[in-house]
């Protein structure tokens, strides 16, 4: 066995299409429960983009609803799966700036924010793992 080897019973598993959909399901999670939230307490996440100084801060929030369900609904439905990661990682670099920017914070703040920012770039190299996936998937069916 080579040092890539995998157990059969692994490879289908990783390559059955439920798998597929649990991976997306699971990566968007946090992207799409947060969408439905900001969606149902919108009082509530409009005076979060008040704190952030952003404004509108209801245009902003219609904005940030639509961007997480958006790039969610795109990875979750398999169709232009390139730019629903796209769309959220441009979110969570976006998410860095405006409200993570610990390299303006004292302690103990700024190592709570690095450490949120760090996650956020995890979670990127997540979005561009699957968008190689994806495409590899995409190759084998043709």
């Amino acid at each position: 066995m080579g040092r890539n080897d995998m157990p059969r019973m692994i490879a289908s598993i990783l390559d059955s299409g439920a798998c597929w959909f649990v991976a997306r399901l699971v990566l968007t999670f946090i992207f799409w429960g947060a969408g439905i939230g900001h969606l149902v307490d919108f009082k509530q996440s409009v005076a979060e983009m008040k704190a952030h100084g952003l404004e509108p801060a209801a245009l902003m929030n219609i904005l940030l609803v639509v961007t997480l369900l958006v790039g969610s609904l795109l990875i979750l439905l398999d169709r232009w799966l390139w730019l629903g990661c796209g769309i959220l990682s441009g979110f969570l670099v976006v998410a860095v700036v405006l409200a993570h920017h610990f390299w303006t914070m004292a302690e103990p703040e700024r190592t709570m924010h690095f450490r949120v920012a760090t996650e956020h770039f995890s979670l990127i190299g997540g979005f561009m793992a699957l968008a190689i996936a994806g495409r590899l998937r995409d190759l084998r069916r043709r």
